[in-house]
């Protein structure tokens, strides 16, 4: 019997999109494949990507691209596999604000500058008209959950609300204005992301977390599951709201949001890397060697 592993595993929000790993660890997977998760849920995503590079944790699960800018600067930092690769997110604005255009001047709420919610929205303002900066304020208001209270206590205008937030807050009266995955259908959402280091030392027990990985996505993917997968994602999301949570799990399902075998799918690192590119965090002339960051031994 193989020993049991404990995996210090990142993130920032451990909500909707770690549905698969939260499935892993209630149906026993993770055990079966000698794991013991040990969860650091540390509030911002960026703070996540830190801790895989400060030590503090093996593993995050969190937005690629705060790993894809340490390696261009020689960092340790390494991409192994994708835990979500669609966007299932609306930009939700209060009541009185109609459309796109109406954010001009507006404050937007966004958990990083650098990594995220704040890059997703500028591609489907820019579809408006609008630029950053210049045309809007991004307010560093934290994840989903935070950016919903914000909203709720007039802090911010609008802000990017994964489902089944989408859902509630429709429901409440707010306006759906833009639908993120309408300008970006596919992009590496959340990575696993490790240290190379670490990995060089501790590969075994990534590979059987990745395994791990693979075999939950595809208990998610399968409907006929739903009598797990269901109850674990309206504990995790909005467990006061079950028919939100109905409504969004089918929506991000049928996105696709759940790549199969975990793997980083060519189109979607390229998207990630496209829009760092255009956000400025890094050079044109840094495309192609930004895939480098990509470690696919672990999912082959």
């Amino acid at each position: 019997m193989t020993e049991t592993t404990t995996l210090r595993l990142a993130g920032g929000a451990q909500g909707f999109n770690w549905l698969p790993v939260f499935v892993a660890e209630e149906t026993g997977i993770f055990a079966r494949h000698g794991l013991a998760i040990e969860y650091q849920r540390l509030g911002s995503v960026d703070k996540a990507t830190s801790a895989v590079k400060e030590g503090t944790a093996d593993l995050a699960i969190t937005p690629p691209e705060g790993a894809v800018a340490d390696f261009l600067t020689g960092g340790p930092l390494r991409i192994i596999a994708s835990n979500s690769e669609r966007l299932p997110m609306s930009l939700v604005a209060h009541p009185g604000i109609e459309d796109l255009a109406s954010l001009r001047g507006k404050r937007l709420g966004t958990s990083s500058l650098t990594e995220g919610t704040s890059l997703y929205i500028r591609p489907l303002l820019a579809s408006a008209g609008l630029h950053y900066p210049g045309d809007y304020e991004f307010v560093l208001a934290g994840v989903h959950t935070a950016r919903w209270d914000a909203l709720q206590a007039d802090e911010i205008d609008a802000a990017p609300q994964p489902a089944p937030w989408n859902v509630l807050a429709r429901d409440a009266g707010y306006h759906l204005i833009g639908e993120i995955p309408d300008v970006i259908p596919e992009i590496l959402f959340a990575a696993v992301v490790a240290d190379a280091d670490w990995l060089a030392a501790h590969s075994d027990a990534a590979r059987r977390f990745i395994a791990a990985l693979a075999e939950a996505h595809a208990l998610v993917n399968d409907p006929a599951n739903d009598a797990t997968t269901l109850a674990v994602y309206r504990r995790i999301t909005t467990p006061n709201a079950p028919k939100a949570a109905t409504q969004g799990l089918e929506y991000t399902r049928g996105l696709g949001m759940w790549p199969t075998g975990a793997a980083v799918s060519p189109t979607a690192l390229a998207t990630t890397v496209d829009i760092m590119v255009q956000a400025g965090l890094i050079g044109e002339e840094q495309r192609e060697a930004a895939t480098g960051v990509l470690d696919t031994s672990f999912t082959a």
